[in-house]
């Protein structure tokens, strides 16, 4: 099983001294978008004003415009401890024992707007772009990463993908025609059965749902595989719409 995840806004700030290395990261067939897209944010940093508005920035956060600066040469922390908020820190890896980083490694790929899909333990330095963002020189993050991404995940031949990020992130990369996947959705029933999505809470779920996963490490080949573990875990997790998985809490 392979399980895709957003990223975050919000990174934990410095790391290691070893810069990040392009080519290490996972999926290295996605090389040159990864150059496109850092070479174009790099610049886009040479002007503070320039890059706040491309960027969205607030006076306050004009402080993250120096993160892109140093892309190449920042401190790097494997990507699920770069990343904070609420997904994170309800996955809270940096609090995981060795086999279940490790079970993180094997399964879990975190999807970046600069650096597209990269493992959980991939070192990347601490950034700023988000998925909607047009940066000058490059076409859309969209037409740059989808094509590209999707044919990388069909290479990977994963038996089943849960796809658990955000609809903006999906789009940069969706998950090929012919690879046995689920997108998953939480919701909540209300005394009449009927069922609404969450917001804030949708993402501590999918936090805690990959914690659980990374600490019972079960071997799951598809979404019935993965239902019938959840059963077992004290989950409910039933089908939803196509191709879909609803986790109810």
């Amino acid at each position: 099983m392979l399980i895709l995840l957003p990223p975050s806004e919000t990174k934990r700030p410095g790391g290691r001294r070893s810069a990040m290395r392009l080519e290490r990261l996972a999926f290295a067939q996605l090389a040159a978008q990864r150059t496109q897209v850092v070479d174009a944010l790099v610049a886009l940093a040479a002007d503070d004003d320039e890059a706040a508005r491309v960027l969205g920035l607030s006076e306050r956060q004009r402080g993250e415009i120096a993160h892109n600066r140093t892309l190449r040469t920042g401190p790097t922390l494997p990507a699920v401890d770069r990343y904070t908020g609420v997904l994170y820190d309800a996955l809270d890896a940096a609090s995981l024992d060795a086999a279940s980083r490790r079970w993180l490694g094997a399964h879990v790929v975190i999807h970046s707007a600069p650096f597209g899909p990269i493992g959980a333990l991939d070192p990347i330095p601490a950034y700023r772009l988000a998925a909607g963002t047009s940066l000058p020189g490059l076409p859309s993050l969209r037409r740059v990463w989808a094509d590209a991404v999707s044919a990388a995940l069909a290479a990977a031949s994963p038996s089943f993908v849960l796809d658990l990020r955000s609809e903006a992130y999906a789009a940069l990369g969706p998950v090929p025609a012919g690879t046995a996947s689920a997108y998953l959705r939480v919701v909540t029933a209300g005394p009449d059965g009927t069922t609404r999505a969450l917001n804030h809470f949708n993402k501590h779920a999918k936090g805690a749902l990959v914690r659980r996963l990374a600490t019972q490490r079960p071997r799951v080949g598809s979404a019935a595989g993965l239902r019938r573990w959840a059963q077992a875990a004290g989950l409910m997790m039933r089908a939803g719409a196509a191709g879909e998985l609803d986790l109810v809490v």
